[in-house]
């Protein structure tokens, strides 16, 4: 008995398999697979800072060194969307996290408007998150 017809047919099997993967190229992901999340859900009237996280929803694990290309803050969530602040992002305090000041004018219901690029993927992440603003 002989397992030469076996080797061989296993051999190119594991062949083709290796081709086609390396055609196909490494897994990307979609944007879809991202998302921000605000970490408080109020900030107080004034000057303000708001911290947000990106997240790999694969993984559950943060996303560093996005750039975020893209902000706006408004109070659409208020049928106010003419009503906008000025938005500056702040450095990073730990990995996945990103931060923005702004001065927030009124209380009420506010969204935040992100875009972002990330390194190795295809595609923009963007998100608006919705928080209240507080006396």
């Amino acid at each position: 008995m002989t397992f030469q017809p076996v080797a061989q047919s296993l051999a190119r099997a594991l062949a083709a398999a290796l081709v086609g993967a390396a055609l196909s190229g490494p897994a990307r992901a979609a944007p879809a697979d991202y998302r921000f999340e605000l970490v408080t859900r109020e900030a107080k009237v004034g000057e303000a800072v708001l911290t947000v996280r990106l997240v790999d929803t694969r993984s559950g694990q943060p996303v560093t060194d996005a750039v975020i290309f893209a902000k706006r803050i408004d109070m659409a969530p208020d049928s106010m969307d003419e009503m906008t602040s000025t938005l500056a992002q702040l450095p990073s305090t730990e990995p996945g996290l990103y931060r923005f000041k702004t001065k927030l004018t009124m209380a009420g219901g506010w969204r935040l408007s992100l875009g972002a690029k990330l390194q190795g993927e295809t595609g923009t992440v963007s998100d608006k998150l919705v928080f209240r603003a507080v006396p």
